[in-house]
């Protein structure tokens, strides 16, 4: 009998902040964004860096020595009750940028406090 082999889901998403940037870092994804910091293996919290979850949406954002944020690559979440969660983004003090170019899609990006991009989408109902 032959196994068969499938890629099944995206386990997480790695970005990448500069040395010292933990605290900022985690006032946004969990503040801003409401997600829950995840414990990182010992071996591995001696890198810096911290892990985010929400649901089964996880961010993992590793210490970077000679970091600069992306300029077009980021992640894209599906969120539910887009116009709150641009307003939530909003009232931490992060500017949301909408977007109307995906059809079947309200979208819009924000930057983290180290100037990582993300989109944030919500199709059509």
């Amino acid at each position: 009998m032959t196994a068969t082999a499938a890629l099944v889901a995206v386990d997480h998403v790695q970005l990448a902040a500069p040395p010292g940037s933990e605290d900022a870092l985690r006032a946004f994804y969990t503040g801003a964004l409401g997600m829950t910091e995840l414990p990182k293996p010992p071996v591995l919290a001696a890198r810096g860096g911290c892990w985010f979850a929400a649901g089964s949406v996880q961010l993992h954002l590793g210490v970077e020595q000679d970091f600069r944020p992306a300029k077009k690559a980021h992640p894209g979440l599906r969120v539910t009750g887009i116009e709150a969660y641009a307003a939530r983004l909003e009232a931490h003090g992060t500017g949301t940028t909408w977007d109307d170019n995906l059809p079947g899609h309200r979208r819009f990006y924000a930057h983290d406090p180290v100037g990582n991009r993300l989109e944030f989408l919500e199709p059509d109902a």
